[in-house]
């Protein structure tokens, strides 16, 4: 991958290792297969030269990133990432009404939703942040009916996700502010780490009648768009009977 970027962009092995900071034989090795985990100083050194050059894709630097064993640690803003939800997505939440649709990132932020997924969690696109509607906003605790459960899982699927990223600075922020929640610190002493729900069942509350009814959830990845991998798809599906909780 890295000779291919290297000889579209017509530039030598010398004049890419000397701009980031490495020997002709490193490049070498590299391209050859020899040293399979360079350093992230390292990737983002070749980056930043080939870039200049010729402006990579945003998969072909994550490409490079995934070679090499690494995380891409250039993680867009949550305005940047919301702008990046193109109109064709948009459209993608509105087809699925009545059913509950949102785009989210891996933070848990709100990126794009439909009147149904507003509907179903009051609170919750005015809060912006699933933790922070779970952790800080009473409304959560009468929705949820497993509130215990869903906010424990939301939190160890948060410890998989940092620890996907491999870049654990970016989590700092936002714990130290759920950190002012006693619930939220209780369950991340726990130490307990999710990778996606152990069932697609939620039961939920409508907060104004109390009744309860079931929903069978979807959750996966994006791997298109403009963050590919950085973005999440919510999809529920409400059952027409009503949710009973497992005893």
């Amino acid at each position: 991958m890295l000779r291919k970027l290297r000889d579209e962009r017509r530039i030598s092995r010398e004049k890419l290792a000397f701009a980031a900071g490495v020997s002709a034989s490193y490049i070498t090795h590299l391209e050859g297969g020899d040293r399979d985990h360079p350093t992230k100083a390292v990737v983002d050194a070749l980056i930043r030269y080939l870039d200049r050059v010729r402006p990579l894709t945003g998969a072909e630097r994550r490409h490079l990133f995934d070679l090499a064993g690494l995380p891409d640690g250039g993680y867009p803003a949550v305005a940047e990432m919301r702008a990046g939800i193109g109109a064709d997505m948009r459209r993608g939440l509105a087809v699925h009404e009545p059913n509950a649709a949102c785009y989210l990132d891996t933070r848990w932020n709100l990126l794009s939703w439909n009147r149904s997924y507003a509907a179903l969690f009051p609170g919750l696109v005015e809060d912006g942040n699933m933790l922070r509607w779970l952790f800080g906003n009473e409304i959560a605790k009468r929705v949820m009916v497993e509130w215990e459960r869903e906010a424990a899982l939301a939190v160890e699927w948060l410890r998989g996700l940092i620890g996907q990223s491999g870049d654990t600075a970016w989590s700092a922020e936002l714990l130290r502010e759920l950190g002012a929640y006693p619930e939220f610190r209780a369950v991340w002493a726990a130490g307990g780490t999710a990778y996606g729900r152990d069932s697609p069942h939620m039961h939920l509350r409508d907060p104004e009648s109390g009744t309860r009814f079931g929903l069978d959830v979807q959750m996966f990845r994006v791997d298109s768009g403009a963050h590919p991998g950085r973005v999440q798809f919510f999809l529920g599906i409400r059952n027409s009977q009503p949710a009973v909780s497992p005893r």
